[in-house]
């Protein structure tokens, strides 16, 4: 098995791509030790020290380091055991993998920004290892999550007013602001 590794416009994130699907349908992350017991590969990859997220995708594994951690020590470790993981044929989860189904909306605006997110943002960013979710929309501001290589990225807030914002306010002009859930 070869897998290839990614750099993301985060520097504190690599994709890791097993060549194979990672998750059918959905993503999944985990920002902590706690979170990661529901997943033997999270969990082996919480186990290094300076690990501090994972994040899965359709066909690749974020994983997020400590600032002060390098990667030349660390990617080895993590590529050794994204590669034991998809080779044992272990499991990705343990019991049903998380429910990533978005709920239906009442609100033909919320509706309308929802589709353009998931049609036209959210691939892109998966591309960078990452994922934005809608999370709501009220008083004229959508609030989206920033998941994976996009949450702390030094470039998540130009992402977000320059791009997404100004696509939303294009589309749909009840739109006036964009704002990251924290």
């Amino acid at each position: 098995m070869f897998i290839q590794t990614e750099n993301t416009p985060n520097p504190d994130v690599v994709k890791f791509l097993p060549g194979q699907s990672v998750m059918e349908a959905g993503t999944a992350e985990f920002v902590s030790v706690e979170e990661a017991v529901k997943s033997p590969l999270a969990e082996k990859l919480f186990a290094l020290e300076g690990v501090t997220g994972v994040f899965y995708g359709s066909d690749f594994v974020s994983v997020t380091k400590a600032q002060e951690q390098g990667w030349e020590a660390l990617k080895p470790k993590i590529l050794a055991r994204v590669m034991e993981h998809f080779t044992s044929g272990q499991p990705l989860f343990i019991g049903e993998a998380p429910e990533s189904a978005a709920p239906e909306d009442d609100d033909p605006i919320a509706a309308q920004i929802r589709i353009l997110i998931d049609e036209r943002v959210r691939p892109s960013v998966a591309r960078d290892g990452g994922d934005i979710v809608f999370d709501r929309f009220e008083e004229g501001i959508v609030y989206l999550h920033m998941r994976g290589a996009c949450a702390g990225c030094p470039s998540s807030t130009m992402t977000l007013k320059s791009g997404i914002e100004n696509m939303l306010r294009h589309y749909v002009p009840e739109v006036l602001e964009v704002r990251p859930v924290e």
